[in-house]
């Protein structure tokens, strides 16, 4: 296992480039499955999830190259139906070949997740989704069997406990593309990634309107068409790095950045005392002096991310005065709390919000990262700590984030990996 160690208090400076995005990749793979064809997807990070996401394509029978950020997948037998457990349980995201497998081979047997460190994340809209296109699901052995003699179009309001939600939105919307007639999703998730994927589908020959919006119509065709598609840049990965160039005091470009995918962010940034602002290319962000304290709330796009709360409150940690960041997506998420606080931040939970209490500085720890946002957390607070901080259970990292510690050495960052 690896771990990362940083010497902080430097000042980051220059300009990184943006991956793929890795949750507009994951679906996309999932809806190659839908395919008659080859279909060619660029601009694919080089990730544990995106591995895992592609050994699950091989086991459902599919051909699957992987050169220079570009995969190629290919059919070669549908007859395979069923996701493993021991794949599934590391990669929440795999649920979405459910849709995909139901609709073009009439049969779906995939695992669920299991259980998560930031909270419940049921697959109750997932159902509910395909169920209303006439798909009958049962649930057998902790595995979700979805079989259908026929998927029809049908008005389906996809409305959840905290909004709407991206995977099932992808599923519904994979599986609507070959039923018959007129789907009409209500409350569908507006992420770019959701975009993206519907895009792809378009290109494949499925028909779609509303794309971008809350409500998404689609027209069943016969068949779907193999095709090329390039991912979009990685708008939390992204955030992530123009957020180390903002709690460092520094100036931090990012290569593909698309500012239109950061709205909300990019206003907080601002209500913090940062600049940031579109330049040819990027983003760019940069900040001279102490952060102002600002209160967060997390909500789906085009609102705050979730996957963006942990990397906020690292630099609130610094920040001179007390803010309250509340989380309404996954209201359990805050395990990076304990790990920050090892490092001198003061932090109060009162979920689902933390009272966060900004200190004149952070000191270098050992710390353990819990999740993937909450690792991305403990980085940046350790490039902006004094002395060492030592971050263990970096596979998590690894799940979203391609080369991390390259790309910030890049930027003037002392920053290893070694392996423990």
């Amino acid at each position: 296992m690896d771990k990362i160690i940083i010497k902080g208090r430097r000042r980051l400076r220059g300009t990184v480039a943006a991956s793929g995005a890795k949750n507009s990749a994951l679906p996309i793979l999932a809806a190659t499955l839908l395919a008659g064809g080859k279909c060619v997807i660029k601009n694919i990070p080089q990730l544990s999830d995106i591995a895992t996401m592609l050994k699950i394509l091989k086991l459902l029978g599919m051909k699957v190259a992987f050169k220079n950020n570009s995969v190629t997948v290919e059919p070669f037998d549908d007859k395979p139906h069923e996701t493993p457990y021991k794949l599934v349980s590391t990669m929440r995201a795999s649920i979405c070949v459910l849709g995909p497998l139901l609709a073009k081979r009439g049969l779906a047997r995939v695992s669920l997740p299991g259980g998560c460190v930031i909270g419940p994340r049921p697959i109750d809209l997932h159902i509910k989704g395909l169920k209303s296109l006439g798909a009958r699901i049962t649930l057998d052995k902790g595995y979700v069997v979805a079989k259908k003699k026929r998927l029809k179009g049908s008005h389906i309001y996809l409305g959840g406990s905290f909004g709407s939600s991206v995977l099932a939105t992808a599923n519904t919307m994979m599986a609507a593309t070959l039923a018959d007639g007129k789907t009409v999703i209500e409350n569908a998730a507006c992420e770019p990634e959701v975009v993206d994927l519907a895009r792809f589908l378009v290109k494949m020959g499925a028909r779609i309107e509303g794309i971008g919006s809350p409500r998404v119509e689609i027209e069943g065709v016969k068949r779907l068409k193999g095709a090329e598609h390039t991912i979009i840049c990685d708008r939390i990965e992204s955030v992530t790095y123009l957020a180390a160039g903002i709690i460092t005091k520094g100036d931090v470009t990012v290569k593909g950045a698309q500012i239109g995918h950061m709205t909300a962010v990019a206003d907080k940034f601002k209500e913090a005392g940062a600049v940031i602002k579109k330049v040819d290319g990027g983003v760019r962000a940069y900040c001279d002096r102490d952060l102002k304290p600002i209160d967060v709330t997390t909500l789906p796009y085009p609102g705050f991310p979730t996957d963006l709360q942990a990397q906020m409150m690292a630099l609130m940690g610094v920040a001179r005065g007390i803010c309250v960041i509340t989380e309404k997506i996954y209201p359990e998420r805050f395990m990076h709390v304990s790990e920050l606080a090892r490092m001198g931040a003061q932090i109060i939970l009162e979920r689902p919000s933390a009272i966060v209490k900004g200190v004149r500085r952070l000191i270098g720890a050992p710390v353990m990262a819990s999740d993937l946002r909450a690792s991305a957390s403990l980085v940046l607070a350790g490039l902006v700590a004094e002395g060492e901080t030592e971050i263990t259970r970096v596979y998590h990292l690894d799940r979203g984030y391609e080369m991390m510690d390259k790309k910030l050495s890049e930027l003037g960052a002392d920053i290893r990996r070694v392996r423990e």
